[in-house]
């Protein structure tokens, strides 16, 4: 067969091979597969909800345990007891100052004075020795002396001078706290004066509104202390 000049011999044709999908691999899961997959997603499922669980428990307890605790009845303190004393201390006073307050208040309960014949005597401890039983005075501190240029000879809880009785008398909270308040029954009309003057007039100091800034803190620890027992 002649071929004629020019022409082009022509190109054999290749056949496209058709296109195969690949196989998919995955293998179908036999029962007992499927049932131990299952098994672990359980598994997976309740390691959360127990831990959710945990989370939620936590912060209801974070917030309910301080709201029970604010609404928990403080314990009784009574008055003959030191023990049943706030650690924390009432209005900022504590200890041997709660325990002097309160020989204060029951040597005034024994000698016939109601409530506010103990805040006066609580505010005088307060003003004159921090309710502190120190056997030293104005004179040991600042060099303070009497109008007639004496050194004054103060000690005790109520900072009581020669005068009032003896070093043992004056050491002694009970029996200076006596001597306090038989000399305020001698005040004329003391329950009608200021609280502050009525000390003064038995303390016979400087400034007689000087007391007046331990009112509140008085009035708080003897109404702390006046709980029934």
């Amino acid at each position: 067969m002649s071929v004629t000049r020019g022409s082009r011999r022509a190109k054999p044709r290749t056949r496209r091979r058709p296109t195969r999908r690949p196989r998919s691999r995955t293998r179908r899961m036999s029962p007992r597969r499927r049932a131990q997959r299952r098994m672990q997603r359980l598994k997976v499922l309740r390691r959360i909800a127990w831990s959710a669980a945990a989370v939620v428990v936590v912060a209801l307890a974070a917030v309910l345990i301080p709201l029970g605790l604010a609404h928990e009845k403080p314990l009784a303190i009574c008055i003959t007891d030191p023990s049943t004393y706030p650690d924390a201390g009432i209005e900022g006073w504590q200890g041997e100052q709660l325990e002097n307050a309160a020989t204060i208040m029951q040597t005034a309960t024994a000698l016939g004075f109601g409530r506010d014949g103990q805040i006066l005597g609580v505010m005088t401890a307060m003003g004159e020795s921090s309710l502190h039983n120190i056997d030293y005075g104005d004179w040991e501190t600042s060099g303070f002396t009497n109008p007639d240029g004496s050194r004054t000879t103060s000690i005790g809880l109520f900072q009581q001078q020669d005068w009032w009785g003896t070093p043992e008398q004056r050491m002694d909270p009970a029996t200076a706290a006596t001597l306090f308040y038989e000399r305020l029954a001698r005040v004329h009309d003391w329950q009608s004066l200021d609280p502050s003057l009525a000390i003064h007039r038995v303390q016979i100091n400087l400034d007689p509104a000087y007391y007046t800034r331990y009112s509140a803190d008085a009035t708080a620890v003897v109404e702390a202390l006046s709980t029934p027992c």
